[in-house]
């Protein structure tokens, strides 16, 4: 029936058919299996026209094309030939469409993306708009996948092997000029001309395609091909350590269809995507997905969230300066700093003016759109201004007398109303708001550096923090591009409590003589972004070794630090932030590279000699992680294994392909986890006796992730 039908036709009186593309109910179209009868009766019914020009394709929704396939399909695959089918149902409808004896353009608006970018790479030209929502891309790697609907045949030949292979391995997302200038659209235009222009392209017929750059057609050469294959492979091998199956299929799959035909190809293709929906890496990177996109219709609190019109930062430090940046370019809301002195203000907006105009260097906005955004942020180092901010967040040092004395102040110069949330990464809550004359008001929001990179906040509530003042800082934080997970308030909080005992023994390979490169690149290799050691370093070793007596305090023992790593702080080794840490930071000379600091071994006295292979170490520094994360569940700290998962990948970087700490637990088994840690604790000390959630788990066989089917989420893939 027409009314239920995602495709509507429209004919024209110049004899092109407008085919818009709106699914019913949902806020953004994605593909589904049922769609490809539904694409075919249309275009038949278009095809009825005997004087038929052409079609367009263009989105019924507001601020999206198609956002990618829905992933609730791939879910429902029970094997690889089911998800081998699947590729090939959506093959079948492209190639349809690619098949048609006239023109049809896509005409893009907003997101086109995964199989949304597939149908539009199908059609015979694309028009995109030049606003700013408009992204094209395929980002199937991202959820352990390659594109699956022909995407990894055509784009090569469109644009080129590099460009194509680049795309599809990183996942990256193109404004439209770059999609322009690499071919990728054949014009971008305002939005408000989109239809016509490419109703008029439909009516000048078919175009005869530029020529590849000369690069790109050498490189369809046998010699340029197998240079660039090569040179794509190691890059890519660097970069994923083998720990992403979807890479290797992306390169494999491509060669395949440019070496022996786009049939080939496209076979390859299919078998592949079947292959890869069944590896753990995509099980994995998908239920990421789903946990994200759940937590984005949450509240945080069984309360709905006040409006927010203003917010306020006391502090302009780096993570001051990091959050009214994210406030004022991201929220879009009016920040105003307050600070002791105008060099502080100075130094935040500085913050914000700096990456506005990095992005004016590479024109993705106008110097105008800069100067609009700077306009939202001011600062004062006196109250004025601030009285009718509806969050005030601190951002002032780790000092509990001088965060109290920010809550006096606040509640004597800002509304009854307004909500004190403090950056802190280390003291309770409670005894920030311990003085407070309004407790209801107080909550944790606890950023990580640098804040417009690190998408993870934890928001804290203490005992008497209202509903509703954690649903309205779950909303700020989410206007701010922040994934936010709430944590109660106990010594630190989720992310630094499951990350020292993971440092920790880190630091406890270097006191046993192990290579501080070799500890960092056995978790590199393991799957993390940076090594435990240069983490220490980039957080700063002075901020480390403050949240570990707290931690022992609180703990017991486990949490101890070795002693002997005093004599590094003694020495005035802060880390990349004075240049001096485990690794030495050049700022001139040849050499600008990071090196491990060989002083600090005589500094521990310690003499360095590798003794354990990669995944030994490995094994100890996460063994530790996991086993404090599960503690974290049992104590509620946490609310759920995917806020912990979530928190671990977002917050730490814990590996993605594992799908975070619980989820990698659930596949590896408590059993096995709590006989390593058994085993471990046995060799190196009580630091790694298997906490009792775990050893309760492993004697009942059970998972922190009950058997879910996820055929109820119908969700874009990239949304």
């Amino acid at each position: 029936m027409e009314q239920s039908s995602a495709f509507h036709l429209q004919m024209r009186l110049d004899n092109v058919g407008v085919i818009t593309i709106d699914v019913p109910d949902e806020k953004m179209n994605t593909l589904k299996a049922a769609f490809a009868d539904q694409v075919r009766e249309v275009i038949q019914r278009a095809q009825e026209n005997p004087h038929l020009a052409g079609l367009v394709m263009i989105s019924g929704k507001p601020d999206s094309f198609i956002a990618g396939a829905d992933i609730g399909m791939i879910a429902g695959c029970d094997s690889a030939q089911q998800a081998e089918t699947l590729a090939k149902q959506g093959q079948k409808v492209m190639n349809d469409i690619a098949g048609l004896p006239f023109p049809v353009v896509a005409a893009i608006h907003g997101a086109c993306l995964g199989g949304g970018l597939e149908l539009a790479l199908a059609c015979s030209q694309r028009i995109c708009t030049l606003d700013d929502k408009t992204r094209l891309g395929l980002p199937e790697v991202q959820l352990g996948l390659l594109p699956g609907s022909g995407g990894t045949q055509r784009l090569p030949r469109l644009v080129g092997v590099s460009p194509a292979l680049n795309l599809m391995l990183t996942g990256k997302t193109l404004r439209a000029r770059q999609a322009l200038k690499l071919g990728l659209v054949d014009d971008a235009v305002p939005h408000s001309i989109l239809l016509e222009s490419a109703v008029a392209r439909v009516l000048q017929g078919h175009q005869t395609r530029g020529r590849l750059p000369v690069r790109e057609r050498l490189a369809n050469g046998p010699l340029g091909r197998a240079l660039i294959f090569m040179l794509a492979a190691r890059q890519t091998r660097a970069k994923t350590h083998g720990n992403y199956p979807a890479t290797e299929k992306i390169l494999t799959v491509v060669r395949d269809g440019l070496e022996h035909g786009s049939q080939s190809g496209y076979a390859a293709e299919a078998k592949a995507f079947g292959e890869l929906v069944m590896t753990p890496q995509s099980q994995a990177l998908r239920s990421l997905f789903f946990a994200t996109t759940a937590m984005k219709k949450e509240h945080g609190a069984n309360a709905e969230p006040v409006a927010l019109h203003r917010i306020g930062v006391l502090g302009g430090g780096l993570m001051g300066g990091g959050i009214a940046a994210v406030t004022a370019t991201r929220a879009g809301l009016p920040v105003r700093i307050k600070d002791i002195n105008a060099e502080g203000i100075n130094h935040a907006m500085k913050y914000s003016w700096d990456a506005l105009s990095k992005k004016v260097k590479r024109r993705h906005i106008k110097p105008a759109e800069r100067q609009r955004q700077m306009a939202l942020i001011s600062g004062d180092i006196q109250y004025r201004g601030f009285q009718q901010r509806d969050v005030m967040i601190e951002a002032v040092f780790e000092d509990l007398s001088l965060k109290q004395q920010m809550v006096a102040e606040v509640e004597q110069h800002c509304a009854p109303a307004t909500i004190f949330a403090s950056n802190t990464s280390s003291l309770p809550i409670a005894d920030i708001a311990a003085q407070a004359q309004r407790p209801e008001n107080i909550i944790g929001l606890h950023y990580f550096s640098p804040v417009d990179k690190m998408p993870l906040v934890e928001v804290i509530p203490h005992a008497g923090t209202s509903a509703q003042t954690v649903a309205t800082t779950v909303a700020l934080a989410k206007k701010q591009g922040k994934t936010p997970i709430v944590v109660a308030d106990r010594a630190g909080f989720y992310v630094n409590r499951i990350l020292a005992p993971y440092i920790n023994e880190a630091m406890r390979c270097v006191l046993e003589g192990e290579p501080i490169e070799n500890i960092d690149n056995a978790l590199v290799k393991f799957g993390f972004p940076v090594g435990p050691i240069q983490l220490l370093d980039e957080v700063g070793i002075d901020v480390g070794t403050k949240i570990m007596p707290i931690l022992q305090q609180a703990y017991g023992e486990r949490f101890a630090a070795p002693a002997e790593f005093d004599a590094v702080l003694q020495d005035n080794r802060k880390g990349r932030k004075n240049g001096r840490g485990f690794y030495r930071y050049p700022t001139s000379g040849w050499q600008r590279k990071k090196q491990v600091d060989a002083s600090i071994y005589s500094l521990i006295k310690v003499k360095p000699q590798a003794q354990l292979d990669a995944s030994s170490v490995a094994e100890r520094c996460v063994m530790m992680m996991l086993n404090e994360a599960a503690r974290c569940l049992d104590e509620q700290v946490i609310h759920s294994a995917r806020d912990g998962d979530i928190g671990a990948v977002f917050g730490i970087g814990f590996p993605p392909f594992l799908g975070g700490p619980f989820h990698y637990i659930d596949s590896t088994g408590a059993t096995m986890v709590v006989s390593t840690l058994t085993r471990l604790s046995q060799k190196y000390g009580e630091r790694f006796a298997p906490c009792e959630a775990l050893q309760c788990m492993a004697q009942q066989n059970i998972k922190f992730y009950k058997a879910e089917k996820d055929s109820d989420n119908h969700i874009d893939s990239v949304a």
